[in-house]
């Protein structure tokens, strides 16, 4: 069994032909609620119908329009795109479509799904795993209340090709969550400590210089062994207000620490100039450049 210890080789996954990015985050969330109630409205005509039916004079003989009417409700084109979505659920999932992987539109009340993507890694060059599926998430109000006034009069295009808005974003005390859902049923906590030694270790030294090993060994001294993350489980890395890297593994909070140096180089991972997913960044960058000229 090879081990999925480090070194591995990183690759990006490939786009859709047609340029369109896998993730479904493009659409604007107004046109989900819309889907959402518009599908909500056609189970109730529905079962009207039905109930309407049952009431008539043959109750016993099937009739034409309760099939229909049941077969227009369970369709598998009506429902696939929201195939996660409970109607006790305000927020409706996004799926990432080659792992199944489900991401609320909506964490911790304020924050919204900008962009969806895959981590993956090579095994000796030989085969590529879908190591966990991830999601952006920023706070559009601190968003727009710390970026608006300076880059709100851009063209989305101007700010796409922006390093300074996006050095702002990166820098700024603006609350953002990276949430991870494991895929590869294999994965071990020791594999994710290691990878993060890794990945962040790199970026520390990049944007803070070789003396930070102490940080990083707070960082991943987290992911403590006792934790298991089968298929399905979430880490989330959140900046919070001042700077302040939270880490929860599946809701339970493993550890914060207060540093920017830090929150940069996580999040450098995921929407920096060398990101795990190149589609998944720019579809952040898309979304936030477009939530910035919501007002103007």
């Amino acid at each position: 069994m090879v081990s999925l210890r480090f070194p591995f080789l990183f690759s990006q996954p490939k786009k859709h032909p047609n340029g369109i990015s896998r993730a479904v985050t493009s659409r604007p969330f107004s046109a989900t609620t819309t889907t959402v109630a518009c599908t909500v409205a056609a189970g109730a005509a529905a079962f009207a119908g039905i109930a309407a039916t049952r009431n008539s004079k043959n109750p016993k003989q099937d009739n034409p329009f309760i099939q229909n009417a049941l077969s227009l409700l369970f369709s598998n084109h009506l429902l696939a795109p929201w195939a996660s979505l409970s109607l006790a659920d305000p927020s409706p999932s996004v799926v990432e479509t080659k792992t199944g992987a489900a991401f609320p539109s909506v964490v911790f009340e304020s924050r919204r799904l900008l962009g969806i993507g895959l981590r993956k890694k090579s095994i000796l060059g030989l085969k590529n795993i879908d190591v966990y599926a991830f999601g952006v998430y920023a706070d559009v109000d601190e968003v727009r209340k710390i970026l608006g006034e300076k880059y709100g009069k851009l063209s989305v295009s101007e700010l796409k090709e922006s390093k300074e808005f996006k050095e702002d974003l990166m820098g700024g005390d603006i609350g953002m969550t990276v949430r991870l859902q494991i895929v590869y049923s294999k994965l071990s906590i020791r594999s994710v400590r290691s990878a993060f030694e890794e990945s962040v270790g790199s970026r520390l030294q990049i944007f803070g210089g070789p003396n930070n090993k102490e940080l990083l060994q707070r960082f991943t001294s987290q992911f403590k062994d006792e934790y298991k993350i089968p298929r399905g489980s979430v880490i989330e890395l959140s900046r919070e207000r001042g700077h302040v890297l939270r880490t929860t593994i599946d809701g339970k909070e493993a550890g914060s620490i207060q540093s920017k140096l830090l929150c940069r180089s996580i999040l450098d991972l995921y929407i920096g100039a060398d990101p795990f997913d190149k589609g998944a960044k720019e579809d952040v960058e898309s979304k936030l450049a477009s939530l910035l000229q919501v007002d103007h």
